[in-house]
């Protein structure tokens, strides 16, 4: 993206002349625009900042109705400070722009006329051009997200982007660029709504393409809105690359935005896949090598609870590990790259069968069918519950898993997690790395039970994490936000308090197969049975179970309906098991549509 040389003056044969000057000159490396007032030049400032844009010059003239030059290059200051500031001036107005030198820092004031520009214009802006490109530090490009640390929605859309692999800059709105780009969002949201400006959106300008003729500040601040404009901004604010925004949007509205799918193509599939965690995204993977069209439903983000995890290194062909975060990033190119239609976030409600027909009906009101269902929605982290005070604090420093990116706010914290299994200690040993210590609270009275060796021998070199056992979390303290977490020692029975930010619980296992009821048989813990686990007292077929055959391994008590991964009974919750597991199942699917086909 080129820079941006801006020049104004309200004369518009004076202002299409200098722009016809620096485009001869300077168009290859710079984008010239123009602006015919000091307001809409500001405007258009503002907007450009927002878009990620640079402005390397601003050639300004002095005497313009309104908003004088001077008064253009001081607003602009905080606004692109590093910018170029060169006022355009009247033999009249020599003394003035001398005296607004240090009060608008300005670089250099011309006279009119330049003529001939080779003589009286291109050698100074050379010179200003050359010291801005030395200095220069390309800004960040993306999605900049601005709210406040300690808010549960802020912190929810972090979590989204992050789960979703989109990478976002993340701005305190106590920062001086938080708050700067609020106040140019909220100024601007104010001339919109007197009718003035447009600033929700304006329209993509493509910098490698030379301008033409036409009046470029109009084109960007006039185009129409993206979203409604609202009375007044609510945190988080979500910026985006083209300049448009949303203020505390939801997450169907930022999957939107960022262009991820959640309408299906078609309204009937060979195979529909609940759940995008690892046995998901393997089934999808085989499903649609095969030749089934496959769609593939995920109600958060790809990758499940793997996708949080910092390094797995007990997977088989990866020796130095990776992060659940890549595995689902490479998983979700396959599945694509076989023709995969992956729909998130998206939530199936419920499930009906009419026929040889499986139909899904999704949180939108509306309904896919397919000859083969597979269930793989996984499960999440179990709620600590009868804790004082959690339920206020959770987002707001009560956190359950953690995505890899946010081990980055933790620098310098006293960060407690509560946990024994493998995701805790990844996590740990992740937030070590940044935190000034890391505390697992175990309730075991060792992490022999549950976590693999690997892990425990990592924890137990690295020297800023501890490890608490036979020991739980029993309050948490805080006002708006967790400042204090009560620890009790299970055997001792003894209490103590300590000052705690961060909490991350990482306990137990919980299925939500709720929608499942009535229809699919399930443990008394929810989670779905399949196989021989359906045959009770020794007779030889589930309870309304229409085959001649038996249940195949992966296969729930309704024909055509599996379930695999970590929502399965009896599964061993393993990315390499729940892999294994959805590639058995297209095997057993493929198996059952032989018969309704």
């Amino acid at each position: 993206m080129r820079p941006v040389l801006l020049t104004v003056d309200d004369d518009p044969q004076v202002v299409q002349a200098i722009k016809r000057d620096l485009r001869h000159q300077y168009g290859k490396r710079f984008r010239i625009l123009k602006a015919g007032s000091g307001q809409k030049a500001l405007e258009l400032v503002k907007q450009l900042k927002l878009r990620n844009e640079i402005v390397a010059l601003l050639l300004v003239d002095q005497r313009m109705p309104q908003m004088s030059g001077v008064e253009l290059l001081e607003q602009s200051i905080d606004i692109f400070p590093e910018a170029k500031r060169v006022l355009l001036t009247a033999y009249a107005d020599t003394e003035a722009a001398i005296r607004s030198i240090n009060k608008a820092k300005i670089d250099y004031y011309l006279m009119k006329p330049w003529d001939p520009p080779e003589e009286h214009l291109y050698p100074v802006l050379d010179d200003l051009l050359d010291d801005w490109w030395a200095s220069f530090k390309p800004p960040y490009e993306g999605i900049k997200v601005i709210g406040m640390r300690w808010s549960p929605r802020s912190y929810e859309v972090k979590h989204f982007l992050a789960r979703n692999g989109i990478p976002y800059q993340w701005l305190d709105i106590e920062s001086d660029e938080g708050r700067r780009l609020v106040s140019f969002v909220t100024s601007t949201s104010k001339e919109e709504k007197h009718g003035q400006i447009s600033t929700t959106s304006f329209s993509k300008v493509n910098p490698n393409q030379p301008e033409n003729n036409t009046d470029n500040t109009e084109s960007l601040i006039r185009s129409p809105s993206l979203t409604p404009l609202l009375s007044s901004l609510k945190l988080p604010l979500v910026i985006f690359p083209d300049g448009s925004y949303m203020d505390e949007p939801p997450n169907s509205g930022l999957a939107e935005k960022i262009g991820l799918k959640t309408q299906a193509q078609m309204p009937f599939y060979d195979l529909i896949i609940i759940g995008a965690g690892p046995a998901g995204l393997a089934a999808a993977v085989y499903g649609a090598s095969e030749g089934l069209s496959t769609l593939l439903i995920e109600r958060q983000a790809p990758g499940g609870q793997a996708a949080m995890s910092s390094n797995i290194e007990n997977y088989l062909g990866f020796p130095s590990g990776l992060t659940g975060s890549n595995l689902a990033r490479r998983a979700v190119v396959q599945a694509i790259r076989f023709g995969v239609e992956i729909l998130t976030p998206q939530e199936v409600i419920g499930i009906r069968i009419d026929g040889p027909y499986r139909i899904v009906h999704l949180r939108d009101g509306k309904e896919i069918s397919c000859h083969a269902l597979l269930i793989a929605c996984g499960v999440s982290y179990r709620k600590l519950e009868d804790i004082k005070g959690i339920d206020k604090l959770t987002g707001a420093g009560v956190y359950y898993g953690a995505s890899m990116v946010e081990a980055l706010s933790s620098r310098d914290e006293d960060v407690y997690m509560v946990g024994g299994a493998n995701s805790a200690g990844q996590a740990a040993v992740h937030f070590s790395k940044y935190a000034k210590t890391v505390t697992l609270v175990v309730r075991g009275d060792s992490l022999t039970k549950s976590m693999s060796h690997y892990l425990i021998n990592q924890i137990n070199r690295i020297s800023n994490i501890n490890v608490l056992l036979s020991s739980k979390v029993v309050e948490v303290q805080g006002e708006n936000r967790l400042q204090s977490v009560t620890i009790l020692n299970t055997q001792t029975a003894e209490q103590h308090t300590v000052d705690c930010s961060m909490l991350y619980i990482f306990i137990g296992a919980v299925p939500h197969t709720e929608a499942l009821a009535g229809l699919i048989e399930r443990d008394e813990n929810g989670f779905i049975l399949t196989g021989q686990d359906l045959i009770h007292d020794e007779h030889k077929r589930p309870k309304g179970w229409y085959l001649e055959r038996s249940p195949f391994l992966l296969e729930t008590n309704v024909p055509g309906i599996f379930a695999a991964g970590d929502v399965r009974h009896g599964s061993t919750k393993r990315v390499a098991t729940g892999v294994g597991e959805g590639s058995l199942a297209v095997q057993l699917i493929y198996q059952y549509l032989k018969s309704v086909k």
